[in-house]
């Protein structure tokens, strides 16, 4: 969905054709010479394509690190292509892309093939804890907080989702026993998660909170444990990682 969006806003201005396609590929040692995370063996190609504004090779060289962007001030944290890279090669796989100005830019996601027989039984021997409380979600990127919803909510869990903030904090004033637990992605617009944890813990001092962020910093966990924040994950966060952090701050 974050490749998408980015393609998107890329042809804004003028428009253009999006393309998203899905094939396999059956990859040798040549083939993965390119990508050292990759080893030989069946893969699921994932293209997303579009017409829109392209980039230099400046700025393909950049575009996974986190924070950095193309985009003007309050439109994005530059945290959508370093998580989307993170998440991807977590499950084993690889992305790369190809872009030109003024043409267009085509990525390419790589992920291991798993016939269903293996998946069937991974997802048997996988005991993932499930749960039925309440979780208010927020992370200021919709492609982050969609399928994390949708994931915690396979699982068992109530959701309510924002991805703003200001709205989140609006909301748990209005009733700060309606959640069971906050999880918050620490670089936001207009508030950190850190600083909006803090405005959940002045008026629920008991409430427990779960910060996601997408760089690791010592001081940031330092002064997030001292304040009364349960745990820190670190970006992309793993669902089998997730769901054990949430039983554990919940039933610890």
């Amino acid at each position: 969905m974050n490749l998408c969006t980015n393609a998107a806003q890329a042809m804004h201005e003028k428009g253009g054709l999006l393309e998203v396609g899905v094939t396999d590929a059956d990859l040798d040692s040549e083939a993965v010479a390119r990508y050292p995370d990759l080893s030989p063996g069946p893969y699921v190609v994932l293209t997303v394509s579009d017409t829109g504004q392209g980039m230099d090779r400046s700025v393909m060289e950049r575009i996974f690190d986190p924070f950095f962007s193309t985009k003007g001030p309050g439109e994005g944290t530059g945290l959508g292509l370093a998580v989307v890279h993170g998440i991807v090669k977590d499950y084993g796989g690889a992305i790369d892309v190809c872009s030109e100005p003024g043409k267009g830019t085509t990525f390419r996601v790589f992920l291991p093939r798993v016939d269903e027989v293996a998946m069937a039984e991974a997802e048997m021997s996988a005991s993932i804890p499930t749960g039925c409380e309440r979780i208010l979600l927020i992370d200021d990127e919709k492609a982050v907080v969609e399928p994390a919803q949708c994931l915690l909510e396979h699982l068992g869990y109530e959701i309510v989702s924002k991805t703003s903030a200001v709205e989140a904090l609006e909301m748990f004033r209005a009733d700060p026993d309606r959640f069971d637990i906050v999880i918050t992605d620490h670089t936001m617009p207009h508030m950190t998660g850190q600083d909006l944890a803090g405005e959940f813990l002045r008026m629920r001092p008991d409430i427990p909170i779960i910060l996601c962020t997408g760089f690791a910093e010592p001081s940031i966990s330092e002064t997030a444990k001292a304040s009364g924040i349960r745990e820190l994950i670190a970006k992309p966060v793993a669902i089998h990682e997730l769901a054990e952090t949430i039983r554990n701050v919940l039933d610890g």
